[in-house]
């Protein structure tokens, strides 16, 4: 069981009537990762995946940690549901490992894997809390992987039988699907930088990965739907806006050029059936090859966008800005900024014609640290999560279509090449002991969901927040 925070300590709001208040039917959540919190790399059946291949070959992960046993989640099921519950989160999204339902990536079917999933719903369902699924979120098994892996067109087959076995299991009652977490950042990062596995590094295979995640996503999608007639089914993607140093043309173009590479890549494809021109040709010969039917198979209609959101990137007419004068960073190094959150909701809701929205990914990662009397009082993890609170509030009351808010992460974990250097939770979590402890930001969270708001004056603070156009 969890120890009780101690009575005396809860966060609450001050009684007032003006409270910054969202819809009745705003869903309140936050996110976790498979390779990021289970542990049990090789439990019960598990195959490899290309995260415990990479994160056992010394020299890729920050103090070359891995996630063998990460917050142990797979053992812990009870006792961190619990938490959510305590925290009232309406929502959890997950993601299931492929190598830990399909050991091979396919054929046999590991029935212990998805026994856990199953227990991980039905916990859910008894709290009350939505499941929401994330079918890959980067942990390709590495049995694929020694096959080509997401190199190879056809893993998208693989993927969507995978996406079918899981559905069969689960289907009756998760209605809420993401197939593919940031396409952008798993194939630049693991394929042309190679700080993330598979640790390969070309662009032009990055490029082709890429088109090989969007295929195999829009594969999962007919594989979800044609197991369930009510499956609501989207896709997850990192939208970090380029906004422009200054006010030149030449600033301007630069930040455009950069947009068109980066989140317009994989929005286009999805929601307009083709890749940015310009873009495209500036690639010339590592641009990748879409065969006959793929843009109809990638663009067709979907429920919901995921949009995760940490950072924006202010270009000058030589590049990005490393540092922007006057700007606080994270741990992470990222600047703090959320009014480019509203700005980017806005104009993907005016240039896309977008099914609903959720942000499904929003938070940051401080050097928090256990106080004498054990708690954690993350004030900066408050004051990131308002404010951008606040900035997607204001983009619904400019019409953007935002159904629902999940905070990354829910507890401190496994931050790919980072190691547990970096912490994103709501819950502090020794990674010695793997006691869990809620921070002030859960709590403050938690009140936020209660109340389905937080305190303030929406139109005071919409006044002062800047017109939607300002980039800095």
């Amino acid at each position: 069981m969890v120890e009780h925070q101690h009575h005396h300590h809860h966060i609450t709001f001050p009684p007032s009537e003006h409270n910054i208040l969202f819809p009745r039917e705003f869903l309140w959540g936050a996110s976790t990762a498979a390779y990021q919190i289970e542990g049990a790399w090789d439990e019960d059946g598990k195959g490899e995946s290309i995260w415990d291949r990479f994160s056992h070959t010394a020299g890729n992960i920050t103090n070359d940690n891995n996630g063998d046993r990460a917050c142990d989640h797979y053992h812990r099921l009870g006792e961190d549901t619990g938490i959510m519950a305590r925290l009232g989160l309406e929502a959890y999204r997950f993601s299931i490992s492929w190598p830990r339902v399909l050991p091979q990536g396919r054929g046999a079917i590991n029935s212990r894997g998805l026994d856990f999933y199953d227990r991980l719903v039905d916990e859910l369902l008894a709290a009350e809390i939505v499941p929401f699924v994330t079918l890959y979120h980067w942990d390709l098994p590495q049995a694929i992987e020694e096959e080509g892996g997401w190199q190879n067109r056809d893993t998208g087959r693989l993927f969507a039988d995978y996406a079918a076995v899981v559905a069969k299991r689960l289907g009756d009652r998760v209605k809420n699907w993401i197939t593919i977490n940031e396409p952008w950042v798993h194939s630049h990062l693991g394929y042309a930088s190679g700080e993330h596995a598979p640790g390969i590094k070309s662009r032009k295979t990055a490029l082709a990965v890429g088109h090989n995640l969007l295929v195999a996503h829009g594969r999962a999608v007919q594989a979800l739907r044609s197991c369930m007639s009510d499956a609501e089914v989207g896709i997850a993607l990192d939208l970090s806006p380029y906004e422009p140093a200054g006010d030149s043309a030449e600033d301007k173009e630069m930040a455009e050029r950069s947009w068109a590479h980066g989140g317009r890549w994989f929005l286009e494809p999805v929601f307009k059936a083709h890749y940015p021109g310009r873009a495209f040709r500036e690639l010339k010969g590592d641009a990748p090859a879409a065969a006959p039917g793929d843009m109809a198979l990638i663009s067709q209609s979907l429920d919901f966008l995921g949009v995760n959101y940490y950072f924006r990137t202010l270009v000058g007419r030589a590049g990005p800005l490393s540092q922007v004068p006057g700007s606080e960073y994270t741990e992470m190094g990222w600047e703090i900024h959320a009014p480019a959150l509203r700005r980017l909701l806005v104009r993907i809701s005016q240039e896309y014609d977008l099914p609903d929205l959720y942000i499904t990914e929003n938070g940051a990662a401080f050097a928090d640290r256990l106080n004498k009397g054990g708690r954690i009082e993350d004030q900066d993890r408050i004051c990131f999560l308002r404010n951008h609170l606040l900035q997607a509030r204001i983009a619904m009351e400019e019409g953007v279509n935002l159904k629902g808010y999940f905070a990354w992460s829910l507890m401190d974990n496994f931050e790919w090449a980072h190691g547990y250097t970096k912490r994103f939770g709501l819950v502090h979590v020794d990674f010695k002991t793997l006691k869990r402890t809620i921070k002030d930001s859960g709590l403050w969270f938690a009140e936020v969901i209660k109340n389905n708001g937080f305190p303030g004056e929406l139109a005071e603070e919409a006044a002062a927040a800047g017109p939607v156009g300002s980039p800095v």
